[in-house]
């Protein structure tokens, strides 16, 4: 009897060691598939920035988006410091080069990094006029 629970028991432990063994082994990653840019890329801005969709989009900013961005765009907010956040002063003409206006609803819809994104708490026809804000930084800095 005693044999056969010596027995039982090495299997056991073999089993279990061959578990752990198996769960620390490294894993296989799954290939990356960069996310296709070319939807956000090829969005249009279906708002007329006309001066009205301007300021209300600048009393959003000044709400939702002031407090890291900077009251005028700058990268200056309140809480840049204590957030440890790296923040593009928009003022600069290459700050938005390159990336298209449905890449910035996008950015502002979804979010990145620490910046938590508006997911439909805006209408998109706000968010369309938060584009045009943020594309006026850099025109406003040059009068």
């Amino acid at each position: 009897m005693s044999n056969i629970l010596q027995v039982l028991g090495t299997g056991l432990v073999m089993s279990l060691g061959v578990l752990c063994a198996q769960q620390n082994a490294p894993q296989e990653k799954p290939a990356e598939t960069p996310p296709p840019a070319t939807a956000a890329t090829k969005k249009e801005n279906p708002v007329k920035a006309a001066p009205e969709v301007l300021a209300a989009a600048k009393k959003i900013f000044g709400y939702d988006c002031a407090m890291c961005h900077g009251a005028n765009g700058d990268g200056k907010g309140d809480l840049v410091e204590s957030m440890k956040l790296k923040m593009k002063d928009w003022h600069a003409a290459d700050a938005l080069g390159g990336i298209s206006d449905g890449e910035i609803f996008d950015l502002i819809v979804k979010g990145k990094d620490k910046m938590i994104g508006e997911g439909d708490r805006l209408a998109p026809a706000k968010v369309w006029g938060l584009v045009h804000y943020v594309r006026s930084f850099p025109k406003k800095s040059a009068n």
